[in-house]
């Protein structure tokens, strides 16, 4: 097992209160596998691997445990974590124009990690990197390589992001909504990019989402986080096809259907995402449930395991 995630439990202490931002998650990662986070904004799936990494803001404070490749990784000094960090694994952010720095161009960016990390000689970092950027796809790559950011498009962008994140070969990439703010036909090029990336390099990937459309074509397992909780585990194909949490049938229900004509209009979950300040005493989404029983109020589900390895958190005993 590469990753191992137990009890994890992330707080923020605030002026107005403690935030719940993650809640008792419990998961794992294997090598060269595609793991799908799914949830909406707010739900806690970026904190959990901002947490994992060191990388939480300085009134965060994390509990639990994480085991890469049987290593403890919670609580590691900076300088330790730092050994790991873009090595072993990498983490892609959400916007590449506000990660990669404006005033350096690509070539010092990447050829800094290869330096670092590898103890590498500005020479060789440079042929590496022009040789990573060629790998991503980015064309006319040794032309290109001593460009700024903002002389890149935004798909381009993403492109020199991944390069980085796999500089060093690590064995487990974070994607963290990896196709935000591009079009369609890019968001196509870069997933498949990044599943083509993860079978040549036997490289697992982590991909978060809002969006099941996203992970629909290059996850193996799905996990779906609600309240900065796991509401339901199992693999793509049963999610898509059985899924067996009310949010999980309300986030499918909610994607467009090009094959079903008869589909106008969208559904939506009523209500609104619960406050991470002042979370239900029972379960988080039980004020937006259309199955919801008394002891949905009372007391949350716990995170039972199914026939076939499949886990979710709920009382319902079959979703119809």
């Amino acid at each position: 097992m590469l990753l191992d995630v137990q009890n994890l439990t992330t707080r923020f202490h605030t002026h107005d209160g403690e935030v719940c931002a993650v809640n008792d998650v419990s998961f794992s990662v294997e090598a060269g596998e595609c793991l799908g986070i799914v949830g909406e904004s707010g739900s806690g799936k970026t904190q959990v691997f901002m947490s994992i990494m060191g990388l939480l803001a300085k009134n965060g404070r994390v509990e639990g445990n994480a085991f890469f490749e049987g290593k403890q990784i919670l609580g590691l000094k900076p300088a330790e974590l730092n050994a790991l960090r873009g090595v072993e694994f990498s983490m892609i952010f959400q916007d590449p124009m506000t990660s990669l720095n404006p005033y350096l161009r690509i070539s010092k960016q990447l050829s800094e990690v290869l330096m670092e990390h590898r103890g590498m000689s500005e020479e060789d970092a440079a042929i590496a990197g022009i040789q990573m950027l060629d790998m991503v796809g980015i064309p006319e790559a040794k032309q290109r390589y001593r460009m700024y950011p903002h002389e890149f498009s935004g798909g381009m962008r993403q492109r020199v992001m991944i390069a980085m994140a796999l500089l060093c070969e690590p064995k487990l990439l974070i994607a963290d909504e990896p196709t935000t703010a591009l079009d369609v036909t890019v968001q196509a090029q870069i997933l498949e990019l990044l599943a083509r990336l993860g079978r040549e390099l036997n490289m697992a990937t982590v991909m978060i989402t809002h969006d099941l459309g996203v992970i629909a074509g290059v996850s193996d397992r799905v996990v779906v986080m609600y309240g900065g909780r796991i509401v339901e585990q199992a693999t793509v194909h049963e999610v898509f096809n059985d899924p067996q949490h009310p949010y999980t049938r309300g986030l499918l229900d909610s994607m467009p259907r090009l094959d079903d004509p008869s589909s106008k209009t969208l559904y939506t979950i009523a209500g609104q995402p619960p406050n991470l300040q002042n979370l239900p005493a029972g379960c988080s989404f039980a004020p937006r449930c259309e199955y919801v029983m008394e002891k949905c109020q009372s007391q949350p589900p716990q995170l039972v395991e199914l026939t076939g390895g499949r886990k979710k958190a709920c009382y319902l005993e079959k979703l119809k």
